[in-house]
């Protein structure tokens, strides 16, 4: 597929303007997503799952900012989509998520970076690619559209943007 659809556009601005900052455009965005057929949940997940790429702040500024403008679209009856599920509490989440991380990648995620902290990769393995896209609502092709818009734009992560690219 070489062009992307209105709505994966509508994920790549909303992902961007979130990383940035740029609550203005953002905002716009939000509302252009909800236009171009994103439902409310899928907006929701794609700022939610942001936070693990550019950090609580920006996702709770790129959340405030949805709130703002689903308040001011609450006539147009706008789709909520399907909620966020969770994993049942006796997964094992570390294999879960490396699970997920071998499928995304192709090969289990190993250096030296992860034997120097080794909570990191519990962190990635067990939240991210385990409690966040265990969850549903996005594609994994949606969750790496926002993702590589996020890190593009966001200064010093080429490494992560480029494994992202590839992936």
């Amino acid at each position: 597929k070489d062009v992307l659809s209105k709505r994966e556009i509508s994920i790549a601005k909303i992902s961007s303007y979130t990383a940035s900052g740029d609550i203005e455009s953002l905002e716009k965005e939000l509302n252009t997503g909800l236009d171009n057929g994103l439902t409310v949940n899928e907006i929701k997940e794609i700022l939610v799952q942001l936070y693990a790429y550019c950090g609580f702040p920006r996702s709770l500024n790129g959340l405030s900012a949805f709130m703002k403008v689903t308040e001011q679209r609450k006539d147009k009856n706008d789709t909520i989509g399907d909620a966020g599920k969770v994993l049942p509490a006796d997964t094992d989440k570390f294999a879960y998520g490396d699970k997920v991380q071998v499928e995304l990648t192709g090969n289990h995620v190993r250096g030296a970076i992860y034997e120097f902290a080794p909570a990191i990769d519990q962190y990635l393995k067990e939240h991210l690619f385990a409690d966040i896209f265990a969850r549903g609502v996005l594609t994994n092709q949606e969750r790496e559209i926002a993702t590589i818009s996020a890190l593009a734009s966001m200064q010093g992560v080429d490494a992560q943007l480029n494994a992202h690219i590839q992936i």
